[in-house]
């Protein structure tokens, strides 16, 4: 397992959950919850998170991003025009490329407008971003981001907070089939056993946010989604056995006594 590594742009991350910023009471029990769930990859939200008012509490101070890749995201735009700003501003702010892309379409229900997500995508790696898309579960959207140059596919597993888990376990395994960009569930999961779903579907990787922020336990789902990640992928790896109507014997049926 030391050599199975995430892939994303060419860069090699030994944890295959990736863990939001938001929703924590404070920056304290976010940074601890990182730090428990072994997560290398955490999602800011540009538009939420202070990360360049030196006047007020920085992310940076908590969390350190020499250690810790940040992805910007673009939580709480609405159109496409809203997007590409903050993730220009981003890449102002602190030279990030590799962002995470997040266009909804709505206020109540928080799904992607995939039209407005389609058309940024195109325009961000023509630019030179490296694009982790936030997406619905639809096979054809999915390959469309591939074809525009997305780097990555986040199909929600649904609505964002919702704590539903993976809804659509057929979509996510004919988008698995059709690509070979790192697919990760993005959105929706609600305890540790939705992550190893995941993990066993195929997806390269998982994000979770609100399921530990939000937890009773905090700091104790943080080590449960970090567990149930890798006992996913090892069981992926392991390969499921076959499944079948009737029962198969597991002793052997010659020299019974």
């Amino acid at each position: 397992m030391t050599k199975d590594k995430l892939i994303i742009d060419k860069k090699n991350f030994n944890s295959r959950l990736i863990v939001g910023t938001g929703k924590y009471k404070n920056m304290s029990e976010c940074a601890k919850a990182i730090k428990l769930s072994g997560a290398e990859i955490v999602t800011v939200a540009v538009r939420r998170v202070n990360i360049s008012d030196k006047k007020k509490p920085l992310l940076m101070d908590y969390i350190d991003p020499n250690k810790i890749t940040y992805l910007p995201n673009t939580a709480g735009c609405f159109t496409s025009k809203e997007a590409l700003r903050t993730l220009r501003l981003a890449r102002e702010i602190g030279g990030w490329k590799l962002v995470k892309l997040e266009v909804l379409g709505d206020k109540k229900n928080l799904f992607p407008d995939m039209i407005e997500t389609l058309k940024s995508t195109e325009v961000l790696t023509k630019e030179g971003f490296k694009v982790m898309v936030y997406c619905t579960d639809d096979p054809l959207m999915a390959k469309r981001l591939e074809n525009v140059g997305a780097c990555a596919i986040m199909p929600l597993a649904a609505p964002i907070g919702s704590g539903l888990g993976i809804q659509n376990m057929i979509n996510i395994q004919i988008i698995r089939s059709q690509t070979k960009l790192p697919l990760i569930i993005d959105a929706g999961l609600g305890q540790a056993s939705d992550a190893t779903i995941a993990m066993e579907l195929g997806c390269d990787g998982v994000l979770a946010n609100t399921a530990i922020a939000k937890a009773k336990k905090p700091f104790l789902m943080s080590v449960a989604f970090k567990n149930a990640v890798l006992s996913g992928r090892q069981s992926f790896l392991a390969g499921r056995i076959e499944k079948t109507l009737y029962g198969s014997a597991s002793s052997p049926k010659q020299g019974i006594i």
